[in-house]
């Protein structure tokens, strides 16, 4: 086997070997040493095996953009269970147009986790643990974590008038489940009299 660096990646085509530097263990040709099956006539190629019996390379210029949409917002999956076969995990990535606001809307039973790319979104939703419901925006920078619970009603800005903020989204369900909404908070119905 050799011991210098191999590129592409095995995934790619290449040979599956690197160096081993810093100690680390030179990983091995494919059908030999760990998985020795990968290669063999009674198991399938890596690349024709079922999709959940193997790893997926999804590249950044070969995201799916057709999914579930907000208006003011453009989303591509990266994993899906269209794209991979995943069970219980979406992930992607959302681009907010410079001075754009998303339509308000929640994502169902799926929690979400945003990680913020590039760009300042806002996350804007109501909350009304006081009894009284207050507008809370939530300003937010590269680097930046947000979680969104299940049925939770909010609103994504990018109030930057020259740049697009880009984040990538995981949630807890196999597709990206999408609920448009009229307004952030259901005002309580009015007495009839």
């Amino acid at each position: 086997m050799s011991t210098a660096p191999s590129h592409p990646h095995p995934a790619d085509g290449g040979t599956g070997t690197s160096c081993p530097e810093n100690g680390a263990a030179p990983v091995t040709e494919a059908g030999s040493g760990f998985h020795p099956h990968l290669l063999d006539a009674d198991h399938p190629h890596p690349a024709t095996a079922p999709l959940r019996a193997r790893l997926h390379h999804i590249r950044a210029d070969a995201l799916d953009s057709d999914t579930a949409q907000t208006g003011g917002m453009r989303r591509f999956a990266a994993i899906s269970g269209r794209t991979v076969g995943s069970a219980k995990l979406w992930m992607g990535q959302t681009h907010v147009a410079p001075s754009t606001a998303s339509s308000d809307h929640h994502h169902g039973e799926s929690e979400t986790a945003i990680h913020v790319v590039s760009g300042h979104p806002e996350f804007v939703f109501v909350d009304d643990s006081s009894g009284e419901p207050v507008e809370v925006r939530l300003r937010t920078g590269p680097g930046d974590y947000i979680f969104v619970p299940p049925f939770v009603p909010h609103r994504e800005e990018n109030p930057d008038p020259v740049e697009e903020a880009v984040v990538v989204i995981a949630r807890s369900t196999q597709e990206a489940v999408v609920v448009n909404l009229p307004s952030l908070y259901a005002l309580p119905a009015e007495p009839q009299g």
